[in-house]
């Protein structure tokens, strides 16, 4: 079986439900994908399948204070109203979701077995699982794919994905609350490489790293030669720098967000916010910077040949200079929508500027219950 893109949809497979009303027969019906961050919700409306997307609306609002804790969904209620009240005011017609737990939330192991079939495979992992999954397997959905062959075919490396199965039904049950259906859940992690695959080609031979800087925690994907060779995630997030510009600054959250996107306040001379925009984009940079240094070029003696930058942060002015300074390698501001058809009404300015914090979403939009 393939990896890349075809591979990263396969993981999580497992975590599907709710498929009594699903019809093969109907791939170009619209399908909504939800990322439910600690920070902000995002949807995006979307038809057709992997390669023929068309985003049909995409909408952004506030997570409600508090409802997301722990890498799970605290406040069913508050993230199903808020949900459903943004899909409304959208005419978003879509009731099959896909969506995703977070990185953090996730137990990713890597191991290498001997080849076998398909059914002995099955039959290894539910007998080996409990070696390698810290987790009473009753409490967990389990999933597992190959990624690769090994000594001329003789070993497979098999990547095993677990999640807690209270996790998981946290996010589907506040899907279910605002009148939808959840059709898949994923893992945000391999949302980020198939929005990448969508999009962008590769070049063989070289490491790429993908980094969404979210609210609370920054996560990264590196592929290498079409594969995901590594995850795991920072602690560290956009919530952090504006934590250090309204403590150094005196300012409240709106007026950090202000300077965060690269605005400016009558308030703050520009000589005295620049220095501590920098100091703050510098210490998340310094977690990014150690975290490829750490579990990458430690790991392996290479080094990363090009960095794709999302989330709401990856915008911040300076940021991807300031990172691929760091790192020694290009970065950029990743498109999640270079290679999709976007209806005029979606396409606006403010849509264009937002693009990169809908890079988990629209990866989340190439998945579909029936996956191969």
């Amino acid at each position: 079986m393939g990896v890349g893109g075809n591979w990263a949809k396969q993981v999580g497979r497992i975590f599907t439900s709710s498929l009594s009303d699903f019809n093969p027969f109907r791939g170009d019906e619209p399908y909504l994908s939800i990322d439910i961050g600690s920070s902000t919700i995002k949807l995006l409306e979307v038809s057709g399948r992997a390669g023929q997307l068309r985003v049909m609306n995409a909408a952004m609002l506030p997570t409600p204070p508090s409802a997301i804790q722990n890498n799970m969904v605290y406040e069913t209620s508050a993230v199903a109203d808020a949900t459903r009240a943004l899909a409304e005011s959208r005419g978003i017609k879509a009731r099959k979701v896909v969506t995703a737990v977070p990185g953090p939330a996730v137990i990713i192991k890597r191991v290498t077995l001997p080849a076998q079939s398909a059914r002995e495979l099955e039959n290894t992992i539910l007998f080996e699982a409990g070696n390698f999954i810290p987790e009473d397997l009753e409490n967990v959905n389990l999933d597992y794919q190959i990624t690769d062959y090994l000594d001329d075919g003789k070993r497979m490396e098999v990547l095993l994905v677990a999640a807690k199965k209270d996790i998981v039904a946290s996010y589907t049950e506040a899907v279910r609350a605002a009148g939808m259906t959840p059709m898949v859940v994923d893992v945000d992690y391999f949302a980020l490489e198939n929005m990448f695959e969508t999009n962008y080609q590769a070049p063989p031979d070289r490491a790429i790293a993908l980094v969404n800087i979210g609210a609370r925690y920054s996560s990264i994907n590196i592929l290498r030669n079409g594969r995901s060779t590594f995850t795991g995630d920072v602690p560290v997030g956009g919530r952090d720098i504006s934590d250090g510009l309204m403590r150094d600054l005196g300012i409240g959250s709106e007026d950090a967000e202000t300077l965060k996107s690269g605005g400016s306040l009558p308030s703050i001379p520009a000589d005295q916010a620049a220095p501590v925009i920098d100091a703050a984009a510098a210490a998340l940079i310094d977690e990014i910077h150690h975290a490829l240094s750490f579990f990458w070029t430690a790991a392996t003696d290479e080094t990363i040949d090009h960095i794709y930058l999302s989330g709401g942060v990856a915008r911040m002015p300076g940021l991807a200079q300031q990172l691929s300074e760091r790192v020694g390698a290009p970065a950029e501001i990743a498109n999640p929508f270079a290679h999709l058809t976007v209806d005029r009404a979606v396409d606006t300015p403010q849509f264009r500027e937002q693009a990169a914090d809908f890079a988990v979403a629209m990866g989340l939009a190439t998945r579909r219950p029936d996956d191969k």
